[in-house]
């Protein structure tokens, strides 16, 4: 019987620390023996550098920019860390076109190469920010991914980004497969953080998968280009990422998510101390 290749769309507000992330649990995920390809869904092309020790991978779009009559998987694959394989969807030229379609490009494209071998486990596509296009929900929308995960913090844009995606989730749960598969809180040090991903997640019809501290080794290791289990195996934080990975190999935690109003949120910002009772901040 063949193994299950299971698919994971990364998502979550920009600057959240997404690519960062994915690209630590990777590394734990690969550390297990396991076989992955990772899709970089941002035109900013930075989804897989550290697994490439900073390499500027040329993207799918622009290999197809070049008018290269015959592309081969090679010319829009390389392999990293522990035989990672990696791909760059890219974006358009500055101010032409949408970047979302450069995801549905990309896919088709692997797909017709035949990048998805039987012996891979896991496929991650790390998309950007918000489900607010349809490009860039191409990879649930489409069946592609069966598993989300949110990258948040304690941070209320961070959460609302997290609720919004849910919303997305939602609406393509009930036609297809995909199901939420948890949030990753990548900490923020905010106070009262862990309770309050606690209760957002409930709220959610989901799970808190693993808790990431903040750790400086993890920019210390961005400086040179690695993934912390590279760089600093024997630190706590190259733990945490084998924890998460582990935390993710192991799942079986896969819900509809139940998004929440507004007005819900803040109640939740305001019951773990995150707005003052007095304050008038809303989203």
């Amino acid at each position: 019987m063949a193994k299950k290749l299971r698919q994971i769309a990364i998502y979550g507000k920009g600057g959240i620390g997404k690519s960062t992330t994915t690209q630590n649990l990777t590394a734990g995920l690969l550390e297990l023996g396991k076989k992955v390809l990772v899709v970089g869904c941002d035109p900013k092309a930075d989804s897989t550098r550290l697994l490439l020790g900073g390499l500027h991978q040329k993207t799918v779009l622009d290999t197809i920019r070049d008018n290269k009559t015959e592309i081969q998987l090679d010319d829009l694959q390389k392999i990293g860390f522990k035989g990672v394989r990696c791909v760059e969807s890219g974006g358009p030229e500055p101010g032409v076109g949408c970047a979302g379609r450069g995801i549905i490009t990309s896919i088709s494209m692997l797909e017709n190469l035949n990048a998805y071998t039987e012996d891979l486990d896991y496929v991650f596509y790390d998309v950007l920010g918000d489900v607010v296009c349809g490009g860039f929900a191409m990879p649930i929308r489409e069946g592609k991914a069966q598993e989300i995960y949110i990258v948040a913090s304690g941070e209320m844009m961070a959460l609302y980004a997290a609720n919004n995606i849910c919303k997305g989730i939602s609406r393509y749960a009930e036609r297809g497969d995909v199901r939420l598969g948890g949030i990753i809180c990548n900490s923020r040090n905010v106070d009262r953080e862990l309770d309050l991903l606690r209760a957002f997640t409930k709220e959610l019809n989901t799970q808190l998968i693993y808790f990431v501290p903040r750790n400086n080794i993890v920019q210390q290791a961005e400086i040179r280009k690695k993934t912390v289990i590279e760089y600093a195996p024997e630190s706590s934080q190259a733990q945490v990422y084998r924890n998460l990975a582990q935390a993710i190999d192991e799942n079986t935690k896969f819900t509809i998510p139940t998004p929440i109003t507004q007005e819900r949120l803040e109640e939740i910002l305001i019951e773990n101390g995150m707005m003052e009772l007095e304050g008038n901040y809303s989203i």
